[in-house]
């Protein structure tokens, strides 16, 4: 596939950092609870991964949602003594397990829907260890094909709750 074929695709699946899903700066209210929110974050993890793997999935999933999905870290802390801590996540993100079919499932779902950002890690991404043999890899599957480490999703909030459903927390 060509670059330029890779960036329309991720333009299309907002992957590429330019998504329609985030908070304009005069939505970010750091004393709302996150139940008050106009959008909701959560990742889901595969159930059968090893608690290593799981962690790695999460965060990897975490690390794209936050670089496309505007306004989703809050400013940096001083502590009493003056250190800054770099902002987390003011929106909060809730942290679910499902099974591989169920994943496949659910980033169909919020994939098809232009209010809801997914970022995923397919099953390739600890499969390897060279970025390229990870994209060759996807690249040759097709999108049903594909088996999830995690997703991660964030929309307007109901949307996502019928999206995810009731999912378990991840113990």
């Amino acid at each position: 596939m060509s670059v330029e074929s890779v960036e329309s695709v991720e333009s299309a699946s907002g992957a590429s950092g330019v998504t329609s899903v985030g908070f304009a700066p005069e939505e970010m209210d750091f004393g709302l609870s996150t139940r008050q929110m106009r959008l909701k974050w959560v990742v889901v993890v595969d159930a059968a991964l090893p608690s290593g793997r799981a962690a790695n999935a999460a965060v990897c999933a975490a690390a794209p949602t936050v670089a496309a999905v505007s306004g989703l870290l809050g400013h940096g802390v001083a502590d009493a003594e003056g250190a800054v801590h770099p902002g987390l996540p003011w929106t909060g993100c809730s942290v679910l397990t499902a099974d591989a079919a169920t994943l496949r499932t659910l980033r169909a779902k919020a994939a098809s829907r232009a209010d809801t950002f997914v970022a995923d890690v397919p099953v390739a991404a600890q499969s390897t260890r060279v970025y390229n043999d990870f994209a060759d890899e996807v690249g040759k599957s097709r999108t049903e094909d594909l088996d999830y480490c995690a997703i991660s999703i964030v929309g307007p909030r109901n949307r996502v709750d019928k999206i995810v459903g009731k999912l378990p927390l991840m113990p």
